[in-house]
This record gives structure tokens, sequence and C-alpha cells, in this order.
């Protein structure tokens, strides 16, 4: 078993557990470095990233804001910016939160787009879901939402010479609990190699507030299900995946769960298939 989740730690880049705050502080200053870097190599000025409200976005944009702060402390450039976007699908349940967020990144710009009125053209112009089981219907749906929330950070990212920002982190690739071409698409993915407790560690440590960090993950993406936890679609939870990505001992049913889910989704970490 344990060679089996070192493989598989190693596939996807895990990093070992912090040792202690200078380790988190390294490492904070790390993916810092690693954004500006991306942005110099690019040539863009600008950052563009979905808020949520859950801790990864939380995360990922906190760290964005304090990179191109120091980009433009270091260059004397304004150009440098981060545009966080809200991107509700028509009313969000827990919008106060995702507000939260934003006002705890305080980004340099701050939009809102509503999904809901070109997702649901979409779904009433191709009529794909005409017919279907409610559920079958309903989680289409939902990877169409996360899909139009890319097409509009693509969007803005476009007009503004800009980078789309990922939220993926190796406590959700290993699950495959993400949207292919959804929110599985960006230009660079600053929490790559983190285990779920580790992005918490981070957030806790840039100084968000605790009821953000210790927010129940939710993706939120089926009106059936409205707030579902990441961890009733898992079926396993994020403790366990992260104690398997670090090469603990887990349940063989937590084991089970998460080798046999890794394996399935395997082709959502992978380019296409090219003959």
């Amino acid at each position: 078993m344990k060679a089996i989740q070192d493989a598989i730690a190693s596939e996807l880049n895990v990093q070992p557990p912090f040792e202690g705050p200078e380790q988190v502080q390294a490492e904070i200053q790390r993916r810092i470095r690693f954004i500006q870097d991306c942005l110099r190599e690019s040539g863009m000025k600008t950052l563009v990233l979905g808020i949520s409200g859950g801790v990864d976005s939380l995360t990922a944009g906190m760290l964005c804001q304090r990179a191109v702060e120091g980009l433009r402390a270091e260059t004397g450039n304004p150009d440098y910016r981060f545009i966080a976007v809200r991107l509700p699908y028509n009313v969000q349940g827990d919008e106060a939160d995702a507000q939260a967020s934003v006002d705890c990144i305080a980004p340099d710009e701050r939009h809102t787009v509503n999904i809901g009125p070109a997702v649901q053209a979409l779904a009433e112009q191709t009529r794909a879901l005409d017919g279907l089981p409610p559920a079958t219907a309903d989680f289409a749906l939902g990877n169409t939402k996360a899909r139009m929330r890319m097409v509009a950070q693509y969007t803005i990212a476009n007009a503004r010479q800009g980078l789309v920002v990922g939220t993926d982190h190796s406590a959700e690739a290993v699950m495959g609990f993400f949207t292919k071409f959804g929110d599985g698409a960006c230009d660079i993915a600053p929490l790559t190699g983190l285990v779920k407790n580790q992005v918490r560690t981070i957030a806790r440590t840039l100084g968000a507030p605790e009821n953000l960090v210790e927010k129940v993950p939710t993706a939120d993406l089926e009106d059936l299900a409205p707030g579902k936890p990441d961890e009733h679609a898992h079926g396993v939870t994020y403790q366990e995946i992260d104690a398997f990505l670090h090469g603990k001992p887990v349940s063989e049913e937590a084991f089970a769960i998460i080798q046999r889910t890794f394996e399935k989704t395997r082709h959502k970490r992978e380019l296409p298939k090219v003959p």
C-alpha cells in the first residue's frame, strides 16, 4: 500500500508536510515567486481568478495579490494587476462568504459575471439535456457551469492581456475533482502539489479569517443538491486524502476509494489522446 501511495504522490508532485512556521513562510514566498516568474516569462501584466468563497480560491487570490504588489514595487510598473471575479450562477447560496473572501484578498479589481443566462441559453440551444433523468441532466449542467465560468475568465484575461489562475491542488487532483476544460483549465496553477490542510495553513498564515479557512468545501454545481460537501461526493474525507498523499496509514476502504478514483479520473490529468 505504501508503495502505491508514494507512486501516486510522486506523480502529483505532492509536497511533504510542513515542519514549522519557517517552512510555511518559505513555501509562500516560493509560490509568490512562481506567479511572478510566470508573468515575467509570458510578458503579461494581469492575473484573473474566479473567487468562489472556498479556501482554495481565497488562498490563490491572496498569493496573486501579493505577487502583483511585489512586481509593482520591484519594477515601478503600475500595470501589474490582479482581477478577482465573482461568477455566480444566478444567486449563490453562500454569497456572503464569497464577498468576504474578495474583501480578505483586497484585489486591485473586482468584477461580477452572472453565468446563469449563458448556461441556460446554451442548454436551451443544444437541447442536449431534454428528456434526460433529472439527476443526469443536473450533473451535465453542473459541468457546463464550470466551463462557462472558465469562458468568462478567459474572456476577461484575453481583453486585459492576462493569465488565468487555477486553484487545483493535489487533494483535488488525486480524486479528479474538477471539470475537464472547466475549472481544470488555466494558465498557471500555484497551489499544485499541496494537500488540503497545507492550503488551509497557507491561508491562515496569510491572515485569512478562520471561518473561511475552515469552511466546508463544496463545488456547489448541482441544483438538486446545492452546497453538497466535496467529501460527500468523494466518499472519503480530506483528512484521509491528505494522509494518503503523505504516505500515512489510512483505512482499507479509504485506500481503495482513492486509488480507484485516481485511476478512473486519469484522463482528466492527461493531454488529449492522439494517433
